[in-house]
């Protein structure tokens, strides 16, 4: 390869292209402007009702009163005007989060960074399950398969390769399409909207979220209000006519009952909320992808996180070594090394050179402490990958420059303990005795690897890892740390009645170790050879008494996510991988790995961590409930306020001798103080003291239950009397209307 891929760009000349070309990202549709929130203003039932007002004033020769309640109008435009601008700050924030991330070569280092900071020219690193971040030319491939169907419908996956001729598409990867197989190195051509994806991603604008859950159930609620608003206000008009015979003065009273009625506040505070909402939860690394979480974050009673990277630290380090013969530790790696050294040796050349995997690095870092072993420059001849069926990772090496049919190639082999024994075809004994030492090594909380070695001539490659003559070598234990504050996390979670399960790849004694060091209970663990035995009945009765799962491989979090569904749980579940999509998607909340996951683990998620971290989770969980919170606590005093309005509009047009108590300009004066104090008091509010004492909310209640609606209207009724009262005492002092009106108003403005 050139010299100049390996290096990549220099991170002065990445940032100076940034400049010249702009970020990596499709144009978004403009923002509105002022004149288009008039215009969506125009066509609310509030905005019509406000004109009809204006100009009944102005017949009955009010003009002033007219004026201010026309005028009223740009106050209303520069509130909602507001409220967008702060919903799309907290929206473009967001944006800027969920940008693809991208493994680029710079200075000879990789790095990953968002996919909207590629430029051209830098290298990109592919890897299976990654979303290509831009245009590029294929510079070196190993088994590199991409799905293209975003652009081409086709479902089939195209093999890639570098050509020496003239660049096509067999040689070029784009933006937007995904790696689903294989390895590759390519140089970045195009970004943004040059982009064969940005030519054609306008269509992606026109793309909306659906709406959630309690977004219908407020339309519905909307619509129903207004239906029975249209029926009062009708009601009001005729039986005001009839006790004062004066039209304009009982249409008047008409409109301000129809004002009263409709809570337009409602998908203006909801939709602040959830933006406000969404982007708060950035504050505790945590990226919502869809509005819906934040419903359901309050509701979970199930969560199961993987343990690499999020309950541990995912950072690695070798602390114990089995050479076939005795355990060797950390502190005396350096008096055996001679001992050691083909062990380590031959693990290191079963890894990657450049690598970002925590577990590859730690071996590396062995391998360099120990200096006497050598350092040889292998050439790589060909690799078998882990797979699914095969939990072992095999590469064939070469140190010669010419290879020959004849030349004898080393073949370096590492995978989990149980393959690589199986793969030595040693006698039952010796197995028998090498996997005690390994389990015995896992219940101290290790992760271990097994490692082999063999040699084969160029001209005698097996197609499979199997046909190698392999000769055990010993394992690699590995201890990964636990993140200091997953133990009182864990503690939170059992006091706010959610269960945590731990899902891990590990031998059962690591994982049982790692459960215990946590707080879980382990007194029933299930590996990924029993699940395979059980039927969908005998997991749902297992499962209940569970919260480890060992050897489970990405698949297989399906099978039990969907389990715990069938037992009603409402079930937040974290992965990282490609195979990890179909769980993260099933589940009620699918959380992905923003640090080490791939991005069809994060397209199928809802939340995506930023920081890897179990505690994260939690924290989002006590975020979202006090948004659910404190919206319940909005809408319930919406509901609250509208009674003693709808109450004051009301009494005028049954009892003659009673006059206009609210005119149409106080009604608008009221509804520009709940807007500001619901989108920032209530969204503002702290948690409840008891937030992470009390069981999850019942996803199935309905956010206006009969019982909330019914204690808001009995908060509004009180105050309605309240008001009536003062409006009895104020009457029999003898005032004027204006004088009545003036004082009823302040106590509602108080009661408020």
């Amino acid at each position: 390869m050139d010299p100049f891929f390996t290096e990549g760009l220099s991170k002065t000349e990445a940032q100076n292209r940034l400049v010249a070309n702009g970020y990596n990202e499709i144009s978004v549709s403009k923002r509105k402007t002022m004149w288009k929130i008039g215009i969506e203003i125009i066509r609310e039932p509030m905005f019509l009702l406000l004109i009809c007002c204006g100009i009944v004033y102005i017949i009955l020769g009010d003009y002033r009163e007219g004026a201010i309640l026309l005028s009223s109008i740009f106050i209303i435009i520069f509130i909602t005007f507001y409220q967008y601008q702060k919903t799309e700050k907290a929206l473009e924030a967001l944006r800027k989060l969920s940008s693809p991330r991208a493994l680029v070569i710079r200075e000879g280092m990789e790095y990953r960074i968002p996919g909207r900071e590629v430029v051209i020219g830098d290298v990109l690193v592919l890897n299976e399950g990654d979303r290509i971040a831009a245009d590029a030319q294929i510079i070196s491939t190993t088994n590199l398969l991409v799905d293209e169907s975003l652009l081409t419908g086709e479902s089939v996956a195209v093999s890639k390769n570098p050509v020496s001729v003239k660049p096509s598409e067999i040689s070029t990867v784009f933006s937007g399409t995904l790696v689903v197989q294989g390895k590759g190195f390519a140089k970045v051509v195009e970004t943004g909207n040059l982009t064969k994806f940005g030519k054609i991603g306008s269509s992606l604008q026109s793309i909306e979220e659906d709406e959630t859950r309690l977004q219908k159930e407020m339309k519905t609620l909307i619509r129903n209000l207004f239906i029975i608003g249209i029926v009062i206000s009708i009601g009001v008009v005729l039986a005001y006519y009839l006790n004062n015979t004066n039209f304009l003065q009982s249409l008047l009273n008409g409109l301000a009952a129809a004002m009263a009625i409709l809570p337009e506040e409602f998908p203006v505070v909801l939709t602040v909320f959830l933006a406000l909402g969404a982007w708060k939860l950035t504050r505790n690394n945590v990226l919502t992808r869809k509005p819906s979480a934040i419903e359901t974050l309050g509701a979970a009673t199930v969560l199961c996180s993987d343990k690499t990277g999020t309950i541990t630290q995912n950072k690695m380090e070798v602390t114990a070594l089995y050479d076939g013969y005795e355990v060797i530790h950390q502190p005396i790696f350096h008096e055996k090394q001679e001992q050691i050294s083909h062990l380590v040796s031959t693990a290191h050349r079963a890894s990657q050179e450049k690598t970002i995997d925590p577990m590859e690095t730690a071996i590396g870092n062995t391998h360099q402490f120990m200096k006497k072993i050598p350092e040889v420059k292998h050439q790589l001849i060909k690799e078998y990958p882990l797979s699914n069926s095969l939990l072992a990772i095999t590469r064939v090496t070469s140190n010669a420059a010419n290879l020959s049919n004849d030349e004898q190639l080393t073949v370096s082999a590492k995978g989990a303990p149980e393959v690589i024994v199986s793969l030595c075809k040693m006698t039952d004994e010796q197995a028998k005795n090498h996997l005690t030492i390994a389990h015995q090594m896992a219940e101290h909380g290790l992760r271990i690897i097994g490692v082999a070695h063999a040699e084969v001539a160029h001209h005698q490659l097996p197609k499979t890892q199997s046909g190698f003559e392999f000769n055990f070598l010993g394992f690699i234990g590995l201890e990964d740390p636990i993140r200091i504050e997953v133990p009182n996390a864990i503690t939170e979670c059992k006091e706010a009645g959610i269960k945590v399960i731990l899902i891990t790849g590990d031998f059962p004694a690591t994982a049982k170790s790692i459960a215990k060091k946590i707080g879980l209970n382990t007194a029933n663990i299930i590996t990924g050879e029993q699940l395979k035995t059980l039927n969908e009945s005998e997991l749902r009765l297992r499962i209940k008494d569970t919260s480890v799962f060992a050897r489970i491989q990405p698949e297989q979090k399906l099978q039990i996510v969907q389990a715990l569904k069938l037992n009603n749980e409402v079930v937040a579940m974290t992965g990282d991988g490609v195979n990890d999509a179909p769980a993260l998607k099933a589940a009620n909340i699918g959380i992905a790995m923003g640090n080490k996951g791939t991005d069809v683990a994060r397209e199928a998620s809802s939340l995506v961590l930023l920081d890897d971290n179990f505690a994260s989770i939690v924290g989002a969980i006590r975020s979202g409930r006090r948004i659910f919170d404190n919206l319940q606590k909005a809408m319930s005093y919406i509901i609250a306020i509208h009674i003693p309005i709808i109450g004051l509009t009301l009494v005028p047009a049954f009892y003659s001798n009673v006059p206009l108590l609210l005119m149409p300009l106080h009604i608008v004066f009221l509804e520009l103080i709940i807007d500001p104090v619901c989108s920032i008091a209530f969204e503002a509010e702290e948690e409840e003291k008891n937030i992470m004492k009390r069981p999850p909310r019942n996803p199935d209640k309905p956010f206006f239950g009969i019982k909330k609606i019914a204690y808001s209207m009995m908060k509004g009724i009180v105050l309605f009397g309240m008001v009536l009262l003062v409006n009895m005492v104020t009457i029999n002092s003898g005032p004027t209307e204006n004088e009545i009106r003036t004082i009823v108003f302040s106590a509602l403005i108080i009661g408020n």
